[in-house]
């Protein structure tokens, strides 16, 4: 009993601070011919329903769940990415931001 309960705090601890790296963002509304385009541009995996419709990369050029673009018909976009990062697009959700040059 006390190797559970010691699984289930310890597995919380790590959902928390995994979430504490990611950071949650509301974009425009995209189409879902748009959100394909951009996905396939990033190497990630589109995926549509009755919903709505979505795609995650590993933020890195492949697929993954690292960084997530999830939509519902007729309204906003919302994204999930790592680290301190501001997308502003769908396209800049989905992949790790290029390094500026001095």
């Amino acid at each position: 009993m006390r190797h559970l309960t010691a699984l289930l705090i310890l597995t919380g601890a790590l959902a928390l601070g995994g979430a504490a790296l990611a950071r949650d963002l509301t974009l425009p509304k995209t189409s879902p011919e748009a959100m394909k385009s951009a996905c396939d541009k990033a190497s990630g995996t589109f995926s549509q329903g009755a919903n709505g419709y979505g795609c995650g990369t590993n933020c890195q050029g492949g697929p993954g769940t690292d960084c997530l673009v999830d939509c519902t018909a007729d309204q906003k976009c919302s994204a999930q990415v790592i680290g301190g990062r501001r997308p502003r697009s769908v396209a800049e959700a989905l992949t790790k931001p290029e390094r500026h040059r001095r």
